[in-house]
């Protein structure tokens, strides 16, 4: 074996390897028990980011796991058409030749898009391969090919005929930018810097005025109502009046509604039914006329005041306000004024209501109520167990879904209409009017939400609506691993559809992780400079550092996941670790398969080490069963790294160099033994270092089919014989400890020997004392000469004293140091510390230093007083240890 891990040599030959074997190609007429996962599926678009990584190396955690426990794994992986995103994408390259997507015309433009797709479409799923992702790689699909295609039109067609499936004018979600409708889960609601204006209707009787408050000045131009509560004393007398709009002279009603905030403005709100979704609601109580007022585009239209026509909506708000103003209705601007307007999750622009005309809507009262029951009687479990509550209340909100999108990529809706106005859905292109029989056929122009083809994902990638093979078998899915962001618009989509068209579960588990941030907590943006590319770091660092740091990080729950370089960095040098570990094994285990030596040969070193390693793998399956994958991760290193590594194998190495043939063979036994169930329980984060060193033990084909290791691997009884070595062990490893710091601390060179005095109480120490079973071990590891036990009535002078668990430790300093040499430096630099402590104190303390300084400073100060602390109770302690 190399000196080094070098993760560029090893993980493209295996990722190669693996696929090429055909390890994760699943066999649906398998009689193993199935457990499925469907990636949810990347935009074909997308590059791999960390948010992706940390999605798919929690998936292949689990499928990993999976297929070494004997289950028959299935890892679907594809991509989504993405409608939106796709086609700016390919309108910007157009744009770059000169060309406009309505010069070249649909089918043109349509046909450019495969295009694209066919020669940068799959760039990222080669980049999850190169993370070394188990996914059967046959069965890739995509949302816009061929199988899915139909199943979408199935969908939609048995929808329409159950009534699910609607065609009506309501308001919608409008991005102008892209000139799209979108569902209420695309669009994202920031809060901004706007204005609160309040200017006055006058009454149509000239008797006086009402005030009116608004955030959106331009839309009173569609005004047609002013609503109040019916219980604000402040308005009784006016409710059934007219006012009069000061630029087109219509009258305009006053309603009463109890839907009005009387503590919004001046309680009275101004009423606009065809730009506002609660206004459209009053005006449908009311039975006021709706005056839409705007073009696609976000332009004033003929329908508002002449003035203002063709004018684009924030100058139309500026040119509305000089209006007022010059009228003497302006009463009182509010700025900076705080509110939530909602953006297109694609574009960022604000997003309008609007009344786009006839579009296509998903009636969901009948859809959300078993989704909903399916959580809540644990049909479907979500992890972790508090994302249920937000997920029920936002199925109880759920209003009908718009699914229509004025794009031209993405899957056709399979409506026609004729001159007469009848409308034909079919599942095939028909040839004539269903109603009327024409022939004369347009098809609607809109394609559907790339949402509605997504919801389908968990049947339609395995072969709905045919009764396949791989339908049978793997549906429902095992398991849904995503992020918490898309777990409206996605994942409850994919429940409700599930149960109405299969009648079942769309899968039993849903584990929701958080988001991915930087070190600091901070969203990762290329302005902040914070972006950590997931590639870059596969590239320096290799694919096993980012899926263990990502999966030590995952801890669950988190709404938010830290992740900075430096942990990346840190499961590098964990890779190196299991090298170097795997190193030191191999030079005294010849290989095969690793056996136990007789427990009635282990040592108490060896007893102990066999006694964590069956902890390790009870604590890593009880974390991934319920989906802790930090845990687990943790729990991993700790044992590999603080236990195997610095205590198992050190403790180890005298009788593997120093020691007979048989001590040396099985003290080798052992620790192989250890390795090889370890590399298997850490295989599933870290697959390409646990493959390449397992591969030294030439015991099988593939540690990614090799047995998953159960706490079982050994009998009742070694356990228990195991187990009895636990409770030495503690006293054991703090000694070591605290001497070890006790050299270093005080400057003792390693090869200058220490005498060790016990104290205990009464003339002899109990048999099982830690010191009488592990005695050769701390001598070595302590770099002792001696270890002796001491009554109390010890003389102490010139001793240093240590304190273990209770119990003193004495060392006779002899010639190893000067005392009071030693307790002069450590004053000294106490006093120091002291000083450094005390003025970053006093900084801190200081009201105008935190105001005005930056919070980085302000950081470090308290990291400088953190740090004074622990120097301080530090030498306190040395000073104690010298007494």
């Amino acid at each position: 074996m190399a000196p080094r891990y070098d993760p560029a040599a090893v993980e493209p030959r295996w990722a190669g390897e693996w696929v090429d074997r055909g390890y994760f190609h699943a066999d649906a007429s398998s009689d193993r028990e199935p457990y499925c996962i469907v990636i949810p599926p990347p935009n074909v678009t997308g590059r791999l980011h960390v948010g992706h990584a940390l999605g798919r190396t929690l998936e292949d955690i689990l499928i990993r796991r999976a297929r070494m426990s004997g289950y028959e794994t299935l890892w679907l992986p594809g991509t989504d058409h993405a409608g939106i995103a796709t086609q700016v994408v390919v309108e910007r390259e157009l744009r770059k030749e000169g060309i406009d997507r309505r010069d070249l015309g649909r089918e043109a433009f349509v046909d450019r898009v495969w295009a694209w797709r066919e020669q940068y479409g799959g760039e990222i799923l080669e980049q999850i391969k190169r993370m070394g992702a188990s996914c059967d790689w046959d069965r890739e699909r995509f949302t816009m090919d061929e199988g899915l295609s139909r199943a979408v039109r199935v969908a939609f067609v048995r929808w329409y005929g159950q009534g699910l499936i609607y065609r009506g004018e309501r308001l919608v979600n409008w991005c102008p930018t892209d000139q799209t409708g979108l569902s209420d889960s695309e669009v994202e609601h920031e809060e901004v810097q706007g204005e609160l204006v309040t200017f006055r209707y006058p009454l149509s009787d000239g008797s006086g005025s009402i005030e009116v408050a608004t955030t959106r000045l331009e839309t009173m131009l569609g005004d047609t109502g002013i609503a109040v509560h019916p219980e604000d004393e402040r308005y009784l007398d006016l409710v059934g009046k007219t006012v009069r709009h000061p630029f087109d002279g219509r009258d305009i009603p006053i309603v009463a509604d109890a839907s009005v905030d009387r503590e919004f403005g001046t309680g009275a709100v101004k009423v606009t039914p065809a730009h506002d979704p609660g206004d459209f609601e009053i005006a449908d109580r009311a039975g006021l006329p709706l005056i839409n007022i705007f073009e696609a585009d976000a332009t004033i239209n003929a329908n508002a005041a002449e003035e203002f026509f063709g004018l684009g909506r924030y100058d139309a708000r500026m040119a509305v306000r000089e209006e007022l103003s010059k009228l003497g209705l302006l009463v009182r601007e509010e700025r900076p004024y705080p509110h939530t307007v909602g953006h297109c999750y694609r574009c960022h622009s604000e997003i309008e209501p609007w009344i786009s005309g006839l579009q296509w809507f998903v009636a969901v009262e009948k859809l959300k109520g078993p989704a909903k029951e399916a959580v809540i009687d644990g049909r479907i479990r979500i992890w972790p167990e508090r994302w249920q509550k937000p997920y029920v209340a936002w199925l109880d909100n759920l209003r009908d879904w718009n699914i229509s999108r004025q794009l031209w990529w993405g899957h056709r809706i399979p409506a026609w209409y004729c001159p007469d106005g009848h409308v034909t859905v079919e599942l095939d292109d028909p040839i004539a009017c269903a109603a009327c029989g024409s022939r004369d056929l347009e098809q609607d122009p809109d394609v559907l939400d790339t949402w509605f083809s997504s919801q389908l994902w968990p049947f339609s990638t395995l072969g709905w609506p045919e009764d396949t093979e791989d339908l049978r078998r793997f549906y429902p899915n095992t398991v849904l691993v995503t992020g918490y962001e898309i777990l409206y618009p996605w994942v409850a989509r994919m429940i409700m559809s599930g149960l109405s068209l299969m009648d079942d579960v769309p899968f039993h588990d849903v584990v929701i992780h958080g988001l991915v941030r930087d070190g600091h907590g901070r969203k990762m943006s290329k302005s902040l400079g914070n972006v950590i590319d997931p590639i870059d770091i596969i590239d320096r660092h290799g694919a096993d550092a980012l899926r263990f740091s990502l999966a030590r990080s995952a801890t669950g729950g988190q709404q938010d996941i830290p992740l900075a370089e430096e942990s990346i960095e840190g499961g590098r040098h964990f890779a190196n670790k299991i090298w170097n570990a795997a190193r030191l094994v191999f030079g005294a285990f010849p290989g095969g398969e690793p056996e136990l030596p007789p427990s009635d040969r282990w040592t108490v070193a060896e007893r102990w080490i066999l006694g964590r390693h069956q902890r390790c793998v009870r604590e890593v399956n009880d974390a991934l069963d319920e989906y802790d994958f930090a845990s687990a991760a943790q729990a991993l290193y700790r044992f590999f790294w603080s236990e195997f590594c610095d205590w198992g194998l050190e403790m180890e190495k005298e009788r593997l160099y120093e020691r007979g043939p048989e001590e040396r063979s099985d003290a080798a036994g052992v620790l192989a033994w250890v390795l090889e169930r370890t590399l298997r329980l850490l295989h599933p984060i870290m697959p390409f270092v646990t493959e390449e060193v397992w591969q030294r033990f030439g015991i099988g084909d593939s540690i990614s089919v090799a047995a998953w290791p159960e706490a079982g691997d050994i009998s009742a009884h070694e356990i228990e014989i195991a187990d009895g070595a636990q409770t030495a062990f503690p006293f054991f490893e703090e000694l070591v400890t605290s001497v070890r710091r006790f050299r270093s601390e005080h400057g003792i060179p390693p090869k200058r020997s220490l005498e060790l005095r016990i104290v205990v109480a009464g003339q002899q120490p109990p048999l099982w004392h830690p010191v009488s079973l592990l005695r050769g071990e701390i001598l070595r590891l302590t770099g002792s000469s001696s270890i002796d036990f001491a009554p109390e009535s010890t003389d102490t002078t010139g001793c240093a004293r240590l304190f273990v668990q209770g119990e003193r430790i004495l060392i006779p300093i002899g010639e190893l140091l000067d005392l009071d040499v030693e307790r002069a430096r450590l004053r000294k630099r106490l006093d120091e510390a002291e000083a450094d402590g005390e003025r970053a104190r006093r900084k801190l303390g200081s009201e105008g230093f935190r105001a005005k300084a930056q919070p980085e400073v302000v950081e470090a100060e308290e990291l400088k007083l953190q740090k004074a602390g622990r120097e301080i109770a530090s030498l306190r302690e040395q000073l104690d240890e010298l007494g």
